[in-house]
């Protein structure tokens, strides 16, 4: 698994994931189409800080019983609590529900908050039902695709396997920055210029933010504060 620095992780949790991806973008150099979510989301608590962390990935269904035995259901939801709660972190959840995008059953409410948040976890990205608004843990952030009543059949499927949300492929161990816009997935060898880029980014907007919004902006103050921005390195 990658491992971040606190300098680079402290300036993620400062930004927004739009930021984000306009920093990635300046260190991949240039645009791209892959690498984050393309579906709306929604959130427990749109106010929190972004969710910053490695990916802890699973499956999930709810649409139909699981298969097996309760004792091996039961099994494997405490292989999952080990497995999201193993290594120095910190680590995000990811799960896929793949009854995406007929999802019916919330995996996450009160309960699994509740849970998550005391074993430590930085927060929930998930393309799944969630429940309980108004009785979650504050500070703990779900990131989900959906809001409904029910948990229906909703059981864990897989652990530690690629899933798709959103769009946005993630394997195990990626590097996750998510909040209310929704996610972006941070390459490996990008993580430690993160913050310089992070940084460089928002310098770079400064001259043309505050031309535009100052009494008598035009075009030509506009070339200008772009002229400005360019030269910022």
């Amino acid at each position: 698994m990658p491992t971040i620095s606190a300098e680079v992780l402290a300036a993620l949790r400062k930004a927004d994931t739009p930021t984000v991806c306009n920093a990635l973008e300046h260190v991949m150099g240039g645009r791209t189409a892959e690498g984050f979510t393309k579906t709306p989301v929604v959130c427990a608590d749109p106010g929190l800080p972004p969710v910053v962390g490695f990916a802890r990935t699973a499956k999930i269904r709810a649409s139909s019983p699981a298969q097996k035995p309760a004792a091996e259901v039961r099994a494997l939801r405490m292989q999952y609590y080990e497995y999201v709660a193993g290594g120095d972190g910190p680590n995000v959840v990811v799960i896929e529900d793949t009854d995406y995008p007929h999802v019916i059953g919330g995996f996450w409410g009160e309960m699994q908050v509740a849970q998550h948040k005391g074993l430590g976890i930085a927060g929930t990205l998930t393309n799944g039902v969630l429940r309980d608004l108004g009785m979650l843990d504050e500070g703990y952030q779900v990131i989900a695709g959906a809001v409904g009543p029910s948990h229906a059949f909703v059981h864990v499927t897989e652990l530690d396997c690629p899933v798709t949300v959103f769009g946005m492929t993630v394997r195990p161990g990626d590097l996750i920055h998510a909040d209310r816009h929704g996610g972006v997935a941070i390459p490996a060898a990008h993580i430690e210029r993160m913050a310089w880029a992070i940084d460089m980014v928002m310098r770079k907007e400064v001259p043309i933010l505050t031309a535009a919004r100052a009494p008598g902006f035009t075009v030509e103050k506009l070339k200008a504060a772009w002229i400005e921005a360019d030269a910022i390195q």
